[in-house]
């Protein structure tokens, strides 16, 4: 028997040794400040290599051969998932646990966050907004150091992030949306009286309709612990809360069906007389997103419009939209107003595209969102420029079409989402590597927005921010996406379980 613990011990330390040494310094310093509230802080400043962090978490009996989840979770958490496998664990079995056996709190995840998604010019313009609260002498080394002071200094705690809004309302909306995202989700415990499952299965709906941050608990202990809107009071009554109107299920679209809708992909890249270099990056990292927000994903590419037509009769008599609670269609292609180009360099309305959903054509999706994502020029009256390649068609395929305003392009019958690339009348821009500004921010903002329970508007918003600021290496070309709708409720997207793809 003592062989076998010394065994046991062994291989343990053996674990711990390999993971060590393939951690390098800034995930030392990221696991670090993800245990600043499990260890004394005295202790974690004298620490030099994750296997210090280590033997500080064995001595406060956090980790041990038995129990190596803790270890797991950090290791989750700053995104080091091939080291799991050295702990017996995978991304999914370490997801699966963490409503119960998470120790790192939404504060600190918060935190975490947004230090990872400060830039270097970021941080520059965050310390000059607080050069009047710093240390004359103190040097800039990352934004983790820089939330540590804040933390010491006492302007900063789980209770008061206010200095982290004050900067963030100047230098980024995004990291604003991540402090807001933590405000929203402060729990207020109470006692209950009730069933020990309550907080699980309300956290569980919670998410399942988007309202609840992906890093908010759903573990009870003694006490209960229940998500309130930081604008609403709530009550308790006899062990239950009344939410007031924070959470009117009317208002949102159902979500929760057996399989969440099919996503179809238009890429067309090769035209006779021109490719739309760095579309199939645009197809891939829709292709990722959308699978990762539980659509069946199906692309086709290189179609005339004839092909396009054709698909759209089909996927408009599918019966299979009847168990769906969605329908998403991209079209990567390029374009005129109101119109999309096929391959064979003929127009297609957007409007008949959108036509063969509605209500009448397609009873399975009657009632039930239907979200059109088009890539496309809406005019042609602008110069390529060098390397940002312009998805505009060509000037010699076509003359330009009448202007077409945009809720011309929806039809007269609700539940629709169109959101284009660019208003009427101009180009939008296509990175011949990178792919196209607008779909890049599309998924970029779907994967930071998704898991905090925005709704698919609020996000559009987003993404329309995100393209106003970016600009052609001359400095003289800018976009304007522009979303148009005939929504009736919210629709938000289930905070999936695995993490965004990119």
């Amino acid at each position: 028997s003592s062989n076998m613990e010394d065994n046991v011990s062994w291989k343990f330390h053996q674990q711990l040794l390999l993971i060590s040494e393939n951690l390098v310094t800034e995930d030392v310093a990221a696991l670090k400040f993800l245990c600043t509230d499990l260890l004394h802080l005295r202790k974690l400043e004298d620490v030099k290599s994750a296997l210090d962090i280590f033997k500080l978490l064995m001595a406060q009996e956090y980790l041990n051969a038995e129990d190596t989840f803790l270890l797991a979770e950090l290791l989750y958490r700053i995104k080091c998932h091939s080291l799991l496998e050295k702990l017996g664990y995978t991304k999914e079995k370490v997801q699966e646990h963490l409503h119960e056996k998470g120790r790192v709190s939404p504060y600190r995840q918060m935190l975490y966050e947004l230090s990872e998604n400060i830039t270097n010019e970021m941080l520059k313009e965050i310390i000059f907004l607080l050069q009047n609260r710093l240390p004359k002498r103190w040097i800039t080394l990352s934004a983790l150091d820089l939330l540590i002071l804040l933390e010491k200094q006492g302007l900063l705690n789980k209770d008061n992030v206010q200095i982290l809004e004050d900067v963030c309302v100047t230098v980024s909306p995004d990291l604003l949306e991540i402090i807001k995202c933590y405000k929203k989700a402060k729990v207020l415990c109470y006692n209950i009286f009730s069933s020990p499952d309550l907080w699980a299965a309300v956290a569980k709906l919670l998410k399942e309709l988007g309202a609840l941050p992906s890093f908010c608990s759903t573990k009870m202990h003694k006490r209960k612990c229940l998500l309130l809107s930081s604008e609403q009071e709530g009550t308790a009554v006899d062990g239950v809360v009344y939410f007031n109107s924070w959470l009117d299920l009317n208002t949102y679209y159902k979500m929760d069906g057996p399989h969440r809708g099919f996503c179809l992909i238009i890429n067309n890249v090769n035209f006779s007389s021109s490719q739309r270099k760095g579309s199939c990056k645009d197809a891939e990292q829709l292709e990722r997103v959308f699978t990762w927000l539980g659509l069946d994903v199906r692309i086709h590419t290189d179609l005339t419009s004839g092909d396009i037509r054709s698909l759209m009769q089909t996927w408009q008599h599918l019966q299979d939209h009847k168990d769906r609670n969605c329908f998403v269609c991209c079209i990567l292609s390029h374009g005129e107003s109101g119109a999309i180009y096929g391959t064979d360099e003929k127009l297609v309305l957007i409007r008949t595209l959108m036509s063969h959903f509605t209500a009448r054509q397609c009873p399975q999706l009657a009632a039930k969102p239907k979200l059109f994502f088009i890539q496309a020029c809406q005019g042609n009256k602008i110069q390529r420029p060098v390397y940002v390649d312009t998805a505009a068609q060509t000037p010699d395929l076509s003359p330009m079409q009448e202007s077409l305003p945009l809720f011309e392009s929806i039809p007269e019958e609700a539940d629709f989402l169109l959101s284009m690339a660019t208003v009427d009348g101009y180009v939008s821009f296509r990175h011949i590597e990178e792919g196209t500004w607008y779909i890049q921010a599309l998924c970029s903002k779907l994967q930071l927005l998704v898991p905090r329970g925005e709704d698919i508007l609020s996000i559009l918003t987003q993404v329309n921010e995100d393209v106003a600021r970016r600009v052609n290496p001359s400095g003289t070309k800018k976009q304007m996406p522009q979303p148009a709708y005939t929504l009736r409720r919210k629709f938000i997207f289930p905070i999936p379980t695995a993490p965004p793809p990119s």
